[in-house]
């Protein structure tokens, strides 16, 4: 599962000694030992040496990528951060610029100080794609830290024209990071690499998965709107154009037609095993709803259990409940550990459990990104306690 992938690389690195500032990695693309060395290998690409823009992704251990491509004085766009305010920056140093003033800016600050914004109209043409990433497999699979922006990103490079079917996009990991990730946890919006460079090789992966071919707007939501803005316009031009641009909010049922692989993906963070006095520890926020209509599900034995985590600790479980009706995912129970910042939400059946978490993926709450997946060990009939995760 993806989220088991994360944290293994992510311990991995931390307990090694490869992590590098900033730390810890986790929840992050992480930096690593080498990763100038790793980015410096670039130029030993041809697909680097005849690009002329390229599109380089603001993480700390790409920042060798950027310098690269300064110091050939390409043109180099970075993503806004989180895309709040557009799409892409144009780096543009000062005329003149010593390497030291090329090195200053492919910092973060740098990207800050030397950008000017690149508008929807700015006629960008993209060469070369650089991506961070957390884990990625020699078959050019890519797990990123799973909050979705650079395949958000790609989407809307293509939705822009930004980008062609056969535009090349490259990651920079260690060695470590290069893992088996099995194909069916890859879902239709997911991005996928031409070319991974680490500190000590260099790998061709002749990917033949077809990368994203625009926004799927039926997996944005309506929060996810309002904190893109640039997602709006695009969305416009798109309607204008006679696609279907339904989001997600406005098609809750559509979970009923999602691939079983695509649930998958949907993988969220792991937690530790609840401790035995956890639940006098909670306290007043521990507490469980059940629907008193659905009494004979208690002994059914074919209960399913969602886990809900990431939840902010201003959070009510009002808000929670108001969320779930309007996504069509009411639970007939509700087992609420606000002081864990995690809900267990029980279902009937897996068929209603998947599509809860089908409908409740990327939905955000108090200004946390929920992370919802089915809980790997369900409650069996004549369980007292619901298992969280390992």
């Amino acid at each position: 599962m993806p989220w088991d992938i994360r944290e293994k690389v992510w311990d991995h690195l931390e307990s090694t000694g490869l992590a590098e500032f900033p730390r810890p990695v986790h929840r992050r693309i992480p930096n690593f030992k080498g990763s100038l060395q790793a980015c410096s290998s670039i130029q030993e690409l041809d697909v680097f040496s005849r690009a002329r823009e390229v599109k380089v992704d603001p993480d700390k251990p790409l920042e060798g990528v950027r310098l690269a491509a300064l110091q050939a004085r390409k043109t180099l766009l970075v993503p806004t951060p989180r895309l709040r305010t557009g799409l892409f920056n144009r780096i543009v140093p000062p005329p003149g610029a010593t390497k030291e003033v090329l090195r200053i800016c492919a910092t973060s600050q740098g990207v800050k100080d030397y950008s000017v914004p690149v508008g929807l109209d700015g006629r960008a043409r993209v060469d070369l794609v650089v991506v961070g990433s957390v884990a990625v497999s020699e078959k050019g699979w890519r797990i990123g830290k799973g909050e979705g922006y650079a395949d958000m990103e790609y989407a809307m490079m293509v939705s822009m024209g930004a980008v062609q079917e056969d535009t090349p996009v490259v990651t920079i990991v260690h060695d470590c990071q290069v893992v088996d990730i099995e194909e069916e946890l890859l879902d239709d919006h997911d991005l996928t690499v031409d070319y991974i460079l680490t500190p000590t090789r260099i790998i061709t992966t002749n990917c033949k998965r077809p990368k994203p071919q625009g926004i799927i707007w039926h997996k944005v939501s309506y929060e996810m709107l309002g904190k893109i803005p640039i997602l709006k316009t695009l969305r416009s031009r798109e309607k204008q154009m006679g696609k279907d641009v339904t989001l997600r909010d406005e098609h809750p049922h559509l979970a009923n037609t999602t691939r079983a692989a695509a649930l998958n993906k949907e993988v969220a963070e792991n937690t530790q095993p609840q401790a035995a006095t956890g639940s006098a520890q909670m306290g007043q926020q521990h507490h469980v709803e059940s629907d008193p209509l659905s009494p004979r599900l208690e002994g059914s034995g074919t209960i399913t259990t969602v886990y809900v985590g990431n939840i902010p600790p201003s959070l009510r479980v009002s808000e929670l409940k108001g969320a779930l009706r309007e996504f069509h995912a009411t639970p007939f129970r509700l087992n609420w550990q606000g002081a864990q910042h995690r809900a267990f939400l029980d279902y009937k059946d897996q068929v209603t459990a998947e599509r809860a978490v089908t409908s409740l993926k990327g939905l955000s709450l108090g200004g946390n990104t929920l992370r919802v997946e089915l809980a790997k060990s369900q409650r069996n009939k004549g369980q007292g306690e619901i298992n969280s995760q390992k």
